[in-house]
């Protein structure tokens, strides 16, 4: 299964009474094999709400990703990133500045037996919407350099370029969108342009 087919962007964390936070220093959760994100530091808290009665289809998880994202989008949009969920069925992974009170808001409301991990960053979700929103109105731009074919924001915190040549645009993006952008780009291979 393909990294991005993973991700689901779909919504928010649900409800946990006393949940249990833990830092976890060293782990990574950026782009696979991406060096620079190494040092992320993950803060993990497992839900103790009890789970919803009576049971209804929706998963624990499903509940806890849509009330991470709506509170996401809404309350905490100046320091939200993006949310997504793996193979695993219990744990959800949350995007985020660094903020004490979105943790506990978020860990208050995992069930049961629902783990997230809450992964610092250093952009909003806002942000990198932008920057998608910008591309996409100036798509040929880079027209002559190589061909940009998707762009699309990553919930981990950088903009996904998919493109013809990702050695040669790579270095073009790095150097039009500057310092801050250089770090929250990811260039790969798109054979052909598709929606992300």
């Amino acid at each position: 299964m393909n990294r991005r087919s993973r991700i689901r962007d779909t919504a928010g964390v649900v409800a946990a009474s006393a949940a249990a936070l833990v830092a976890v220093q060293g782990s990574s959760a950026g782009a696979e094999g991406d060096e620079s994100r190494a040092a992320e530091r993950v803060t993990v808290c497992v839900g103790t709400r009890p789970t919803s009665s009576p049971p209804d289809p929706e998963t624990s998880l499903d509940r806890v990703l849509r009330y991470a994202q709506k509170r996401g989008e809404t309350r905490y949009a100046s320091v939200f990133t993006g949310l997504s969920a793996d193979d695993d069925p219990t744990t959800a992974d949350v995007y985020r500045i660094p903020s004490k009170a979105f943790d506990a808001d978020v860990c208050a409301h995992a069930e049961k037996g629902t783990r997230v991990r809450l992964h610092d960053t250093d952009v909003t979700a806002r942000r990198l919407e932008a920057l998608v929103e910008s591309t996409g109105d100036r798509m040929d731009r880079w027209d002559g350099q190589f061909d940009l074919r998707e762009v699309g924001p990553d919930p981990r915190g950088f903009v996904f370029f998919g493109v013809d040549d990702p050695a040669k645009a790579d270095l073009v993006l790095k150097k039009d969108l500057g310092p801050f952008w250089a770090k929250h780009i990811r260039v790969e291979y798109a054979g052909s342009a598709s929606p992300l």
